[in-house]
């Protein structure tokens, strides 16, 4: 991985604001790093992405545009990018116009631009100047296939196939076995058609030369290569990223550590971690069946509870309301947790995830089993090939109510299914390690990228 290239060449990376989306790109970035190459992150405000001294390599800057900070919350992630991509579509091109000036000051060749794919304006301005390009996907293989069939779907039926309500929610996706309509990607924050109306635009690949994506072909083999055949670019599995390279944290929330000295004095397999990601929402009464379930299961727990992640709720009210609830060594709340450095500890026997592509990679690469209870979009896709597919996971669907968490957490922790599982996800692990190991596919797949640069 450390192999320097004779000549060092620049490339510019662009990340979508939000965590899910920074995390991967910053990993990319640090292996293209590894391999000789200058790095430079352009990020819009909305990142908040401050960088520590171990980046102190990287250049960062920031893409110029005037939408109001409220926008972010006020829009919902959906309407926010199409928005956010019309902002930057002229600002972005002027700004990279006078970057390539500055690079060939200082006789510096640009090997690529990547950009995520719901930072589509990208492509349009490199395009401009005649740059290569490249797509990063920072989802599974599986959920940019459910976003091309998606909008299939509506070109060929409209929205109604599409819609929750429509009488098909349980029905099979043609070809997308095992995904449901209920599972494909639409949004909890904004309408079917905005949903469509992004994805239009996260399906085109225009001028780009290739797609990166954040799997493995071990995971994904099927819609890998139905990707391949739509895309007709190269497509090339890398992942997962953070198995390839060692970061420094990229949190936009501060990790609070002493969950680890609590997870220490536990043995080993016997807490449930709980985590819904940086952007999923619960009402305040299916916070309290959860504990009430989760209490009742007699399991040890590390529940991280992020503040605005209760609707309509004074937090600090109903965090003591919490704490007395568990008030036993079994229980252990946080308001963010350092994930990876969790799901490695030895305490951790399962994982209550809203099934994000990156928690998803990270629990898999432990060998660490999921409860799964997706909040919106991608999640929902996941969970459906964690629970049908890879055979490492229990979904909950439906009303959230505290006999339904405690059934969950005892299939998991307590019976025999749980222990299956639990074969099932270590050996998927040591599958895993060896995609990114000397011959494993995905560090072939990273070299076969390189050697296009």
């Amino acid at each position: 991985m450390e192999e320097k290239l004779a000549r060092k060449r620049r490339v510019l990376l662009v990340p979508a604001p939000a965590q899910g989306h920074i995390t991967p790109m910053i990993q990319l970035a640090t292996i293209l790093h590894l391999k000789g190459f200058s790095i430079t992150i352009a990020q819009t405000k909305f990142n908040y992405f401050n960088p520590s001294n171990n980046l102190s390599d990287f250049q960062f800057v920031t893409i110029p545009e005037n939408l109001p900070e409220s926008d972010l919350k006020n829009l919902g992630p959906g309407r926010f990018m199409i928005k956010l991509a019309k902002e930057c579509c002229f600002s972005f091109e002027k700004w990279l116009g006078l970057f390539l000036l500055q690079q060939q000051s200082i006789n510096e060749e640009i090997a690529c631009v990547i950009y995520d794919e719901f930072m589509y304006f990208v492509e349009a301005a490199v395009k401009e100047y005649k740059l290569p390009n490249v797509i990063l996907s920072t989802t599974s293989a599986t959920s940019f296939v459910c976003r091309f069939v998606m909008c299939k779907l509506y070109a060929k039926d409209g929205l109604a196939p599409l819609k929750e309500g429509g009488g098909r929610e349980e029905e099979l996706v043609p070809e997308l076995y095992p995904i449901r309509y209920k599972d494909l990607p639409t949004s909890a924050f904004a309408p079917v058609d905005c949903s469509v109306e992004l994805f239009k635009k996260t399906c085109y690949t225009g001028t780009a030369s290739s797609m990166i994506i954040n799997t493995v072909r071990c995971l994904e083999i099927s819609s890998l290569e139905w990707l391949q055949q739509e895309l007709e670019i190269p497509v090339y599995p890398i992942g997962p990223l953070h198995m390839v390279a060692s970061v420094p944290p990229t949190s936009l929330l501060e990790e609070n550590e002493s969950c680890i000295g609590w997870l220490n004095k536990r043995k080993p397999s016997s807490v449930i971690y709980i985590s819904l990601g940086s952007m999923s929402l619960m009402e305040i009464k299916e916070v309290f069946e959860m504990a009430s379930g989760l209490v009742s299961s007699n399991q040890h727990f590390l529940w991280v509870i992020r503040p605005e992640s209760i609707r309509d709720s004074k937090f600090s009210n109903d965090e003591e309301l919490l704490r007395k609830m568990v008030t036993s060594d079994r229980g252990y709340i946080v308001k963010w947790a350092p994930q990876k450095q969790v799901l490695a500890h030895s305490a951790v026997g399962a994982f209550w995830s809203h099934c994000g592509w990156n928690s998803t990679l990270e629990s898999l690469s432990e060998g660490v089993p999921m409860i799964c209870r997706p909040f919106t979009t991608d999640q929902k896709g996941n969970a459906r090939y964690l629970e049908c597919v890879w055979k490492v996971g229990i979904q909950v669907e439906g009303e959230l109510e505290r006999g339904a968490v405690e059934r969950a957490v005892k299939r998991l922790m307590v019976d025999e299914e749980g222990h299956e599982m639990k074969v099932r996800a270590l050996s998927l692990k040591e599958k895993l390690k060896v995609s990114v190991s000397g011959e494993g596919s995905s560090h072939k797949s990273l070299d076969d990228f390189i050697r296009t640069l």
